[in-house]
């Protein structure tokens, strides 16, 4: 096959180009996404068309998929056009909630790095989080590097990209959720959360935290146990030890 890309591959699948072997396998899985092609090297290729010979396969050499990403992108040979996943809406996550003894939604607040985002989801699914709310305005759509940092997850974590998110809390309050968020400064520790029920944990951004509306919204603020010789963690990691505390029965 020639080391090309079609005309047709480049002008109806451009919004979205995943890369790496953990996001594309994943997403060739998932029957919510529309798959236009997938652009693979020849060792690729020989799996692929194995496990999924439906999908339609360019092969390229790598150098070529290279020109498809910025220079740090580690795509593993693997470049696949294909369409955004749709948000979950609020509604919807709160129906299901309603139906469920114990619940648990993460609130991303002024988180603006993609590949932070991807890395919170990744943590989301390990710890069986519902879904990750995100202000539509002001947090990046989903990306190939956001795919890549969430290692497959975003098929598994649904979005809730919602207008605002302190009205978002009020929802969710009114659905039987306890509003939780994480300030640095709280007197109380998550550990003394009470892990019952249905609880949406907010998280801000490492430098700014929680804007002050956001704050507002919360029934309680906690924080982490840390060491205060170190003022904050990265959003991701906090994320990912706030999650697993709640886990715990």
């Amino acid at each position: 096959m020639k080391n090309r890309f079609s005309k047709e591959t480049k002008a109806n699948f451009r919004q979205l180009i995943l890369y790496g072997r953990h996001a594309v396998m994943s997403a060739l899985q998932n029957p919510k996404r529309r798959i236009g092609k997938l652009i693979c090297t020849a060792e690729n290729a020989v799996e692929i068309s194995r496990k999924y010979p439906q999908i339609p396969l360019e092969v390229a050499a790598k150098k070529d998929i290279d020109r498809l990403f910025p220079a740090d992108a580690v795509h593993q040979g693997l470049a696949l056009y294909c369409s955004p996943l749709e948000a979950l809406s609020l509604e919807e996550l709160c129906d299901y909630a309603q139906r469920q003894d114990r619940c648990r939604v993460l609130i991303l607040d002024q988180v603006t790095d993609p590949q932070n985002i991807g890395a919170i989801v990744r943590s989301a699914a390990a710890f069986g989080v519902s879904a990750v709310i995100v202000q539509d305005k002001n947090s990046p759509q989903e990306s190939g590097a956001m795919a890549k940092a969430a290692a497959g997850t975003l098929e598994l974590v649904p979005v809730v990209r919602v207008t605002n998110l302190s009205r978002a809390a009020e929802v969710l309050k009114k659905s039987g959720f306890w509003i939780v968020g994480m300030d640095g400064y709280a007197k109380t520790t998550i550990d003394k959360v009470d892990k019952s029920g249905k609880l949406a944990v907010i998280m801000g951004s490492e430098g700014s935290g929680m804007r002050r509306l956001v704050e507002e919204s919360c029934d309680l603020t906690v924080r982490l146990p840390i060491s205060d010789k170190v003022e904050s963690l990265n959003v991701s990691t906090a994320a990912a030890i706030v999650l697993y505390e709640l886990s715990k029965k």
